[in-house]
């Protein structure tokens, strides 16, 4: 490759369409427009070597090429034409770090073009934090700094149910420490194995596994897969039992059912319980229906007293 700037070269590279998550070189491309040998006259890009388009330099060449922009970039005062330029041209001379460390999530739910915006923004951070004097090679130093801002992306926005970061964090232990005891037990460990392993009370340990409940989410009215021959999650989750709202009722009136006399529970019995009619329990009992509807109605009133009174 020639180390001589060539201007056509450079304006090629410059005017090659940028990512639409990268902020386009606003000030270049107005130089651009109004005299197309103006960013071969700045001083700050003189002796910068030629730059063919970004989809035709292979990765020897990129990281090459990388180290002269590194150099060229510390010199240069933030803010310029010049710094701007050199800044953006190393964002596109390493988007294949990109591209591989999002080859990694390609299994994730999320669209790959949002995979690669992100990894495009750790690799921005990479390019302002990297120092060439360090003696590291660029792809070295910006693959964790990718890589963490996808993880962080996932950690962020891939929870159905926001929950804590420790709770996030301790939900990875777990499913770290599960798999590493499933090998050497050979069988699925309890709760007390994993807060042993984990140095974690049972509690906490209860608490994370609760929590990884919160990380995926299903519809009630997905459609079953093809060889399921069970119907939606809706058809499958059980019905609403509406005599549950009466339980609390009925334990409370237990105990006032028992201090009654035994006439009065077996009227209530007669009543509630068999369906009868007054004028059947007065028939059953030897009384009359207005003795049975008197006594009836002073038990009830006695009852709601003592539901009242526990209230």
């Amino acid at each position: 490759m020639s180390p001589r700037l060539d201007a056509s070269h450079t304006q090629e590279a410059t005017s090659a369409s940028p990512p639409e998550h990268l902020d386009p070189i606003e000030s270049i491309e107005h130089i651009e427009s109004s005299d197309p040998e103006a960013v071969a006259g700045l001083t700050g890009l003189a002796g910068l070597p030629e730059i063919p388009p970004y989809d035709e330099v292979g990765p020897v060449d990129a990281r090459a090429l990388s180290k002269t922009l590194f150099t060229r970039l510390e010199s240069l005062e933030e803010g310029t034409h010049e710094y701007s330029y050199v800044r953006n041209t190393l964002v596109e001379l390493n988007l294949a770090l990109v591209k591989f460390a999002a080859s990694r999530f390609r299994s994730r739910s999320e669209p790959m073009e949002d995979i690669i915006q992100v990894g495009t923004i750790g690799l921005i951070k990479a390019i302002d934090r990297f120092e060439l004097a360090r003696g590291v090679e660029f792809p070295t130093f910006a693959m964790p700094t990718i890589v963490g801002e996808i993880k962080r992306f996932f950690r962020d926005t891939s929870w159905s149910v926001r929950v804590p970061r420790r709770l996030q964090e301790l939900r990875l232990d777990l499913a770290k420490a599960g798999d590493e005891l499933a090998q050497k037990l050979d069988r699925a460990p309890t709760v007390a194995e994993l807060a042993e392993r984990l140095d974690l009370s049972k509690d906490e340990v209860v608490e994370g596994m609760a929590a990884s409940n919160a990380y995926t989410a299903s519809s009630l009215d997905a459609q079953p897969e093809e060889d399921d021959a069970e119907g939606a999650l809706a058809d499958r989750i059980g019905y609403e039992d509406h005599g549950l709202e009466g339980i609390e009722y009925v334990e409370s009136l237990k105990p006032l059912i028992a201090e009654l006399p035994p006439r009065d529970r077996k009227i209530l019995s007669l009543r509630f319980v068999a369906g009868l009619t007054q004028s059947e329990i007065g028939d059953e009992l030897g009384i009359s229906q207005m003795h049975v509807s008197r006594l009836l109605s002073r038990t009830l009133v006695r009852l709601r007293k003592g539901l009242t009174l526990e209230e």
